[in-house]
């Protein structure tokens, strides 16, 4: 007995060593919005690093910050009643430089949270990180990442943990995970309709990984898969998560070189924004509320997506096999085209949606492969009249081929249910079709389909 004893007060010992918490405010950072605590953050950040981790506190209060390097085997936890508020002086941000392949250029970027090639990192607790992204000012096309700062940004990483945290207002994506391992995001909220850009989730040629419990209210594109490089995004688990967004609420693409593998996607609502004040991109009620595309070279395979109520959204499922051909260095020139084999869709009720319609698109001599749709229900506006007709045919006359792909790309379609063409092997069991108005459009129309 006195052996089991010791073994138990030597292992009490050994899990009080590791988790050891640093204060920020034992590295002199302050509950005050108009004096930085910068530098006492990353203080604790280091010290915590050099000690071979632990937890990094944010206790409650407001702390105003620049930008916070993370570092392997950190928790930085934010409490109940804290908010950290990103800097609204794009001065206060450290650029940052990764080697990693995918960046198109070597332009140094700016995030408010950033971790280049560590391991075990953890962001939770049940406070908040708002990153102020109003204050910054979109200057010209691509400037996200450089004049607008990202909120979350890891690369390269590997055991990455955001969980029970709220995120609000970043200047453009919320959080970018690039060429990570093994994350897990659990429990989160976002809110990130402040700005252009603002996407709530960005998941870009990462392997295994598992987002659950995620309710996210974005004004562009809602939880995001991207393949910016080489690397397949693949194996990847989707549950039980609320998103609103004025774009696409769930998305692969619209970055397609390297693709997505091994996908399993279920028990979504999307639903549209109950914030209806001001929108940067998109549609009102939102584009789309499944958009799986290729239009970069890469490849899609073995994508499952089941069991999602929807509300809204304007043209609800979009499959787009094109050839945009934009490579993941500059100059780079991606002479071919994709492919998309193996997509299931099953369980989807759509109601009060726009008009346009879905639609299954690939390109000649290039079709869309082995899709099947199951117990699937539309219900949207309708209104289509034999007036329609001709201005509709005359837009999906144009393949489009290189344009970037959006659902609503071509307005109305032909089919008031799904438009397909160049496909193969599509199969449809129990789809049905209502609208609220009449619609003297069929349900399909097949061009190029075997």
């Amino acid at each position: 007995m006195k052996k089991m004893g010791l073994a138990l007060s030597l292992m009490l010992v050994g899990l009080g060593a590791q988790s050891k918490d640093y204060n920020v405010l034992d590295y002199g950072a302050v509950s005050d919005t108009s004096r930085l605590s910068t530098v006492a953050i990353q203080k604790a950040v280091d010290a915590c690093a050099r000690d071979g981790g632990g937890r990094v506190l944010v206790p409650a209060g407001n702390y105003k910050t620049g930008t916070i390097v993370l570092r392997s085997h950190v928790n930085l936890h934010v409490a109940m009643g804290a908010t950290l508020y990103g800097s609204t002086s794009l001065s206060d941000y450290r650029p940052m430089k990764s080697s990693y392949v995918s960046l198109r250029t070597q332009t140094e970027t700016v995030q408010l949270i950033y971790a280049d090639g560590e391991e075990d990192i953890v962001i939770d607790g049940f406070g908040c990180i708002d990153g102020r992204g109003r204050a910054f000012p979109k200057l010209s096309w691509n400037d996200e990442g450089i004049t607008r700062p990202h909120l979350l940004r890891f690369i390269q990483c590997r055991g990455v943990v955001v969980k029970d945290i709220t995120l609000r207002n970043s200047g453009c994506w919320m959080q970018h995970y690039l060429a990570c391992d093994r994350v897990r995001i659990e429990d989160i909220t976002v809110f990130n309709r402040n700005n252009y850009n603002n996407d709530a989730l960005d998941i870009d040629g990462c392997h295994d990984v598992v987002v659950r419990g995620l309710v996210a209210d974005s004004d562009d594109d809602g939880i995001t898969l991207k393949s910016t490089s080489p690397r397949l995004c693949e194996n990847v688990r989707i549950a039980d998560c609320v998103v609103s967004s004025h774009c696409n609420a769930v998305k692969l693409g619209t970055e397609t070189n390297g693709g997505f593998r091994n996908i399993n996607i279920s028990g979504i609502v999307i639903k549209p924004s109950e914030d209806q004040r001001e929108k940067f991109f998109g549609q009102w009620i939102g584009s789309s509320a499944i958009s799986l595309e290729i239009v970069d070279g890469g490849v899609l395979q073995n994508v499952n997506v089941s069991d999602i109520t929807v509300e809204g959204t304007e043209a609800p499922i979009f499959v787009r096999l094109g050839n945009r051909g934009r490579g993941y260095k500059d100059g780079q020139v991606i002479s071919n085209i994709g492919e998309i084999d193996g997509v299931h869709l099953d369980n989807i009720q759509i109601h009060n949606a726009g008009s346009m319609g879905c639609s299954i698109t690939g390109l000649p001599g290039h079709p869309v492969r082995n899709v099947w749709l199951s117990n699937i229900s539309i219900h949207h506006q309708g209104g289509v009249g034999q007036s329609d007709l001709k201005e509709i045919e005359q837009s999906v006359a144009d393949e489009k081929e290189k344009e970037y792909p959006e659902a609503t790309m071509w307005g109305n379609l032909p089919a008031k249910g799904f438009f397909i063409r160049h496909a193969h092997n599509v199969c449809f069991d129990n789809v049905r079709v209502a609208t609220a108005h009449p619609d003297v459009r069929p349900d399909f129309v097949r061009i190029d389909v075997e």
